[in-house]
């Protein structure tokens, strides 16, 4: 039987300990945090699952596996965690997300529509449109429930077997003759592979030092929706906004209260590591997230009720590290996924699954490969 350390469980880690476990696999999974904890890239109550992508046509196998694996461990957990409600993409057709995104359909031949301005106004009003706006529907889209999705996935580890280890933080990892010690709360565990799943804390331990990761804040803002029902995922499908003034993720309303926003054209500021997380925004930040909702959501008060910040992990590309850390044997890395990993995260944890226990995977992930980068 293969040992295997886990270290980090968001839902990189959680689903990887998941997928190892099922195939028999004795596996060590190591948090410094609880389960479905708040600081990491694994919080803020929803994330987007879509499969018309604009980071490419390459990723719709993965999507489509992600999706029947979530399938899978929302039947093994009996958890609800992912919610199809649909998916747009909004703005001018020369924008390049919007344009992106329908390459992707029209290039892996996904159903989708492409509304234009008099038809979006009238199917989705919760949205203000521009004149020569359009939007891109994706049917195949909808919402992830996080904090929840990283609980079933290590429930479901650990009822296959697996050892899950809250509040251990790792404080060493060295690399030995058969394999890795793995200390942490001062016990060395001694394993055949270790995964790295650190999430925005890539670079605190010495084998990942060098990796080109960088810790940023991303901030989420709450609106009431006056209308609770014209914004629940019955009626309003995700939204990906790209507009001359603002650009944000939006999120129809899970608590029957307020959607959530993400404002994109505000940037994600770094930060010298996810422990300094801040715990709320700055007044500027808010203003602006405050006037992108007035502008463009005309269904919201346009104050934030609630505010959420968490520490993601972006590479200089913002594509993910995904395969045998460089410069060592028997490990695995995976992290950097730049603010769009969730969705993914299933069909990601099968991939580690693989590289630990076979050293390579059937899934085509050459773009995610650590090397692309000089180290």
């Amino acid at each position: 039987m293969t040992r295997v350390a886990v270290i980090g469980t968001g839902v990189i880690g959680a689903m990887t300990a998941w997928r190892l476990a099922l195939r028999g696999a004795e596996v060590l999974a190591f948090d410094a945090y609880g389960p479905g904890h708040d600081r990491g890239a694994s919080a803020g109550e929803s994330r987007i699952f879509r499969t018309a992508y604009k980071e490419g046509a390459g990723y719709v196998p993965l999507l489509q596996r992600a999706e029947a694996l979530w399938r899978e461990l929302e039947r093994g957990a009996d958890a609800q965690l992912l919610t199809m409600c649909g998916g747009l993409t909004i703005g001018v057709p020369e924008n390049p997300d919007v344009a992106a995104v329908r390459r992707c359909a029209e290039d892996a031949g996904l159903d989708h529509e492409v509304l234009g301005t008099a038809e979006a106004r009238k199917r989705f009003p919760q949205h203000r449109i521009d004149d020569g706006e359009v939007m891109v529907l994706d049917p195949a889209a909808g919402v992830l429930r996080p904090e929840p999705a990283v609980q079933a996935a290590l429930r479901s580890a650990e009822a296959a077997g697996a050892q899950i280890l809250p509040y251990h933080p790792v404080s060493d990892a060295t690399e030995t003759a058969d394999g890795w010690r793995i200390t942490s709360n001062g016990t060395t565990f001694d394993v055949d592979h270790a995964i790295f799943a650190p999430g925005p804390w890539a670079r605190q331990l010495a084998p990942l030092r060098n990796l080109p990761v960088q810790a940023r804040l991303i901030i989420a803002y709450w609106f009431a929706a006056r209308d609770v029902a014209a914004h629940s995922p019955e009626s309003l499908p995700i939204a990906i906004r790209r507009h001359a003034e603002a650009g944000f993720s939006c999120f129809p309303a899970l608590d029957g209260v307020a959607i959530k926003i993400v404002p994109h054209h505000l940037g994600w500021p770094e930060l010298d590591g996810p422990d300094d997380l801040p715990r709320n925004s700055t007044t500027d930040h808010a203003r602006a997230a405050s006037a992108a909702a007035a502008r463009l959501l005309p269904g919201v008060t346009p104050h934030p009720m609630r505010t959420g910040t968490f520490a993601e992990g972006f590479t200089p590309d913002d594509h993910a590290l995904l395969g045998p850390l460089p410069g060592h044997r028997r490990a695995t890395v995976m992290t950097g996924f730049s603010g769009h990993g969730f969705k993914l995260a299933p069909a990601f944890g099968e991939i580690g699954a693989d590289l630990a226990l076979t050293g390579g995977t059937s899934h085509d992930i050459a773009t995610l490969d650590p090397n692309r980068f000089p180290l």
